[in-house]
């Protein structure tokens, strides 16, 4: 069983340890203590919370269908383009997603720094890494 402690799992959510407390406090997220004493909470029910609670801002394409499930709304913060490609970087909450396209595409969409935009990824290969023990 995965044990993380507050900071870690406020990192995770986005909060302050503060809220995490709080959250363990009213129940909402069960607390663990370790054999160190210390406050912890468990990998899955994290997992389990963070998801339930997740909410992705309102998808300014609205009803689009889409075979790809991994859909980023982000702001565009970057353009760096040449003659033939384009680099367009969006941060999309905590999340910096970067794509290669052409900057005939870029033009065409009239992508610029500040725009709103939503970054669909459909990968046959990603690559999941954990700490070792």
């Amino acid at each position: 069983m995965t044990q993380i402690r507050i900071a870690d799992a406020a990192a995770f959510l986005g909060v302050s340890d503060d809220t995490v407390r709080r959250w363990m406090d009213q129940g909402a997220l069960a607390a663990e203590t370790d054999d160190r004493g210390r406050k912890v909470v468990d990998g899955l029910a994290l997992a389990e919370f963070a998801r339930d609670r997740a909410s992705a801002p309102a998808d300014p394409l609205g009803d689009v269908a889409s075979s790809a499930r991994n859909r980023f709304v982000g702001l565009v913060t970057r353009v760096l383009s040449d003659t033939v490609m384009s680099q367009v970087e969006l941060q999309c909450g905590p999340h910096r997603v970067v794509s290669l396209m052409s900057t005939e595409a870029v033009h065409e969409l009239g992508i610029q720094p500040g725009s709103v935009a939503v970054a669909s990824v459909k990968a046959t290969q990603v690559t999941v890494e954990v700490a070792r023990d």
